[in-house]
């Protein structure tokens, strides 16, 4: 006969979950240490801190820690900092920054136009449509994004200073400001929609798309405050000599200090899942800021490919972009990432581990932050057992916000890394491959949030 199986919990569970709790010695100490302390300081073991030294076989010495503040700008601080140690090898200076906020304010106001762009194609879609209501539901003005997003943003806008077009509070706390344009942006995408089903020309359309970038514009420029047309270049170099280089524009400072050197990076991604073979190249739909630029492109490889590249580059004296999971196993005190410190199923109860694959489908890891690595300690068996990592949370900390990363850690939550075509080698003839489209929320485009 069959056993009479109930939906809800009953009181009789209740009580056996009550009685095995009560006779669980370590839920009980657990219970106790809880109470005034947090989780992640009670499961951390110093035996298994020992793989994390601060100490690197290759490091590039690289420039002081920069901070995002209240913002997802961590794509674009990561970028800048790769291109900023490029400048400053060249010129021979100590410290300086370039522009975050002059690439957020040209990312905002390109994604406006993007965001209007993807209405205008997708108006014959329901509003309940998934992709659609995944594009409405950012509001085209997130604050992460991707590499490519980075470059795109570099051709077609260059690059300035930071001092020359430094923060305000308003770039350094996006949060009301992504609110309000937000919005703005969805009520406009509903008159673009009705225009579109009245069967108005496309070229009234894009005239009312055009009203609607003047007012972004106009926002944003108040916010950010306007971009520089042109400027002149102050330095001094570690020598101590003063430096002017006048007149430059935004894409002539980009040119005579960078050439292509942001464009010859691609993606590499590490994505185990049987939807992504590797040796393949993929991108994801309607991922990206600049309307007329073809998106992002990945290439998927093996973990011990994606390290192999990112440790060439490294030991060329090349600093490393790469996005990962930093919520996993971190200590932002402490300031370091290592899985096996933390002894979550033994004095939880509770065993959360899974593969790196797994992970991704059922949506328990995802990139959400983006840094730079800047330095890898090789063992006796010629592998990384740990990498230097620079963050964007500031200079305060332990390492004067650099961090530590164990290779375990790295294999499991860094998910993608964007290095130089020539460290690819018989790899870059795939980037020639036919790409494959990936949905819009799949996990490979969560940094772009």
């Amino acid at each position: 006969m069959a056993e009479n199986f109930t939906k809800e919990i009953t009181e009789q569970e209740i009580e056996s979950f009550r009685s095995e709790f009560r006779a669980n010695a370590v839920a009980q100490a657990m219970m106790c240490a809880m109470r005034k302390t947090e989780i992640n300081d009670l499961l951390c073991t110093p035996v298994k801190m020992r793989n994390q030294v601060f100490q690197f076989s290759n490091e590039i010495k690289t420039m002081k820690a920069t901070a995002q503040k209240s913002t997802g700008r961590c794509w674009l601080f990561a970028g800048m900092n790769v291109m900023r140690e490029h400048l400053g090898k060249q010129l021979d200076i100590a410290e300086l920054e370039l522009s975050q906020s002059y690439m957020a304010f040209w990312d905002k106001f390109e994604r406006c136009n993007y965001f209007l762009e993807i209405i205008i194609e997708t108006a014959h879609l329901p509003l309940d449509d998934r992709a659609l209501n995944y594009v409405l539901k950012d509001g085209g003005v997130p604050d992460g994004g991707q590499w490519d997003m980075i470059s795109g943003l570099i051709r077609k806008h260059g690059l300035v200073p930071k001092d020359i077009m430094p923060e305000t509070a308003q770039s350094s706390n996006t949060r009301n400001l992504n609110h309000i344009i937000s919005s703005y942006l969805r009520k406009n995408a509903l008159v673009l929609r009705d225009m579109v089903a009245e069967g108005r020309g496309m070229e009234e359309i894009r005239a009312r798309k055009k009203e609607i970038l003047s007012s972004c514009w106009s926002f944003l420029a108040s916010a950010y405050s306007e971009p520089p047309e042109t400027f002149d270049f102050e330095y001094t170099d570690k020598n101590g000599a003063y430096h002017r280089v006048g007149n430059l524009t935004p894409i002539t400072f980009r040119n005579r200090y960078f050439g292509g050197f942001w464009d010859d990076f691609v993606s590499l991604i590490n994505a185990p899942t049987p939807d992504k073979p590797f040796d393949r190249t993929y991108t994801v739909k309607y991922l990206g800021n600049i309307a007329e630029d073809p998106g992002v492109l990945y290439l998927n490889l093996t973990m011990e490919e994606l390290k192999q590249a990112v440790v060439r580059q490294l030991q060329d004296g090349e600093i490393v972009w790469f996005g990962s999971d930093c919520g996993k196993y971190a200590s932002r005190d402490e300031c370091f990432w290592n899985d096996e410190a933390f002894q979550t199923t033994l004095l939880t109860g509770l065993d959360g581990q899974m593969e790196k694959g797994d992970m991704l489908q059922v949506c328990d890891g995802r990139m959400n932050h983006a840094m730079c690595i800047t330095g890898v300690n090789i063992g006796d068996d010629g592998k990384p057992n740990r990498w230097k990592i620079e963050n964007s949370w500031g200079s305060e900390g332990l390492h004067d916000g650099y961090f530590v990363a164990t290779d375990s850690w790295f294999d499991k939550y860094v998910f993608q890394a964007a290095v130089h075509k020539k460290y690819l080698g018989e790899k870059a003839a795939l980037l020639s491959m036919e790409t494959i489209v990936l949905e819009p929320w799949d996990p490979m485009g969560s940094l772009a949030d």
